[in-house]
């Protein structure tokens, strides 16, 4: 359960084409990429109810990729709604996340999947980030690359040894009222939720930005995904000793 060979395999839920419809799916290779990189298996997840089964059976980590869809309006901020459409990810994807918390596996949650991780953990967003800056970054770009502030001792901290990273952006949601169950681990310099984690979790980690697309450029952003193959294969050796809770 949980390797092929020796290699830990890990369950990314798809993202799709919210913008021309959602009738297909599309996620970058970089995901993928990143996880084969540093040891692990990556095995995309469909919107299907199987894909629950199937992670639970097989699946030592899960990792959220970025996405444009729409939360229920409870999870945002009063008068800031999302205005990204409707999407049948949302259901499996909740399911997913929710499971692997509740049994501690790893996750990965990236952009949509930092979300995702802080609303299930009690926190509330915004669908205007740009409403909570100075305007000096502009998040919603590709190309963009700004700073940001790691918190001293936090898991973030300890993966990459460092206190501040250059990042990319390209979101145009953002948490902005954080729950006591998780734990700022970044802040961007204009002041942005960029990263948190779960400090009752052996690895919940959410990141704002992309660090599939920096794995090339940046030692911090293969640390990340190294820790979190990691995490997945330690998880895989310990469920291993208690058969029983699988």
């Amino acid at each position: 359960m949980g390797l092929l060979g020796d290699k830990p395999i890990i369950g990314i839920i798809l993202d799709e084409n919210t913008s021309q419809g959602g009738a297909s799916y599309e996620t970058g290779k970089g995901y993928f990429r990143a996880i084969e990189k540093v040891g692990g298996v990556a095995i995309g997840l469909p919107y299907a109810a199987d894909s629950l089964a199937f992670a639970r059976e097989y699946c030592a980590g899960l990792m959220s990729t970025g996405a444009r869809i729409k939360f229920p309006s409870e999870w945002y901020v009063p008068g800031q709604e999302s205005y990204a459409p409707q999407s049948d990810r949302f259901a499996i994807e909740r399911a997913l996340v929710e499971t692997f918390l509740a049994e501690d596996r790893p996750y990965l949650g990236i952009c949509n999947g930092m979300q995702m991780l802080g609303c299930l953990s009690g926190c509330r967003m915004s669908g205007d980030a740009k409403s909570y800056t100075d305007g000096s970054i502009a998040h919603d770009d590709r190309m963009t690359r700004h700073g940001l502030k790691v918190t001293p001792g936090t898991k973030l901290h300890a993966i990459t040894g460092l206190e501040y990273l250059q990042v990319n952006s390209f979101h145009r949601e953002a948490l902005v009222e954080i729950s006591d169950h998780v734990r700022v681990s970044g802040y961007s310099d204009d002041g942005l939720v960029e990263a948190i984690e779960r400090p009752d979790r052996r690895f919940a980690l959410g990141v704002q930005w992309h660090p599939e697309r920096l794995i090339d450029d940046t030692d911090d952003a293969d640390a990340l995904f190294r820790a979190f193959v990691g995490a997945a294969h330690e998880w895989t050796k310990a469920a291993r000793l208690q058969p029983s809770t699988l």
